[in-house]
This record gives C-alpha cells, sequence and structure tokens, in this order.
C-alpha cells in the first residue's frame, strides 16, 4: 500500500503544479500583459491563442489531481475525515477541484466561452478586468487549499 500511496501522491502533485502552476502563470503573467500591451481589439484573439494552448493541459491536469486524490482517500479508507471538522481542508480540496472541474468540463463549452466573447467585444476592458478578478480569486483559493492540506496532511492543523 505504502508505494501505491506514494506513486498516488507524486501524480497528485505533479497534477497539481501544473494546473495550478498554469492558472498562476494565466493570472499573473498572461492577463496583465494582454490587457497592458495589446490594442482592446486584439485582447480576445490574443489571450485566446496563449490561453486556449493551455486548456486542454489544464482539463488533462484537473483530471489526474481528482482521481489520485480519490484514489488515496479510498487507499487510505479516509472517507471518515470528511464528517470530522478538522479535516475542513479536504473538503477545501474537493471545492476547488469542483470549481475548475465545472468551469473546464461544463461552463466554458456551453456558456462561459460565448458570455466572454460577447462581453469582450462590447467592452473589453471591463471584461478583461472581471476575468482577471475572478482568476485572482481562484488562484488565491487554490493557494490557501494548497498551503492549508500541506500543513493539514502533516498534522499541523
Amino acid at each position: 500500500m505504502f508505494e501505491q500511496l506514494t506513486l498516488a501522491r507524486a501524480l497528485h502533485v505533479l497534477a497539481l503544479v501544473h494546473w495550478l502552476g498554469g492558472v498562476a502563470m494565466v493570472t499573473l503573467v498572461i492577463l496583465p500583459a494582454v490587457r497592458r500591451f495589446a490594442r482592446p481589439e486584439d485582447r480576445l484573439r490574443l489571450f485566446e491563442e496563449v490561453e486556449g494552448r493551455f486548456s486542454g493541459q489544464a482539463k488533462i491536469s484537473v483530471t489526474l489531481a481528482g482521481l489520485s486524490g480519490f484514489y488515496m482517500t479510498w487507499l487510505l479508507e479516509a472517507w471518515d475525515r470528511f464528517l470530522d471538522p478538522a479535516f475542513w481542508w479536504m473538503h477545501a480540496m474537493v471545492l476547488v477541484w469542483a470549481i475548475f472541474t465545472f468551469v473546464l468540463f461544463i461552463g466554458e463549452p456551453l456558456f462561459l466561452h460565448a458570455w466572454f466573447h460577447r462581453k469582450a467585444e462590447a467592452a473589453p476592458e471591463a471584461t478583461f478586468r472581471l476575468v482577471h478578478r475572478a482568476h485572482v480569486v481562484l488562484l488565491t483559493a487554490s493557494a490557501i487549499t494548497i498551503g492549508a492540506a500541506v500543513l493539514g496532511a502533516h498534522g499541523f492543523l
């Protein structure tokens, strides 16, 4: 069991590094650069070219993070932790994962992509400001969750 757990944890961490590292790159570098350097009429195209390359990769990373997290919980028989408020960080991990899973697999293809296009064409500055704020909120929640999960998994919380 120890080897399986170690491999699952390694896969989980690699998936998180790729997924949330990409979110950090989009939030802290790409969106500000697009807003600052691209003409308003070019922002949508430029952002979609760059971010679109990451979207497919993020879907794989989010899926691997979810599957490996589920597997570790199953392997450790840790389901009861979801009933204990002391393990709030496990709920936070599932919540962050669920939000990103919803956005990537349901929201974006069904309505967010079209909404973003309409808003960006009508009011590019306000739209990119809103999208940037949403990314900041999600990145902040993700960073807090990762920190709490590491601390919690090592008995600090």
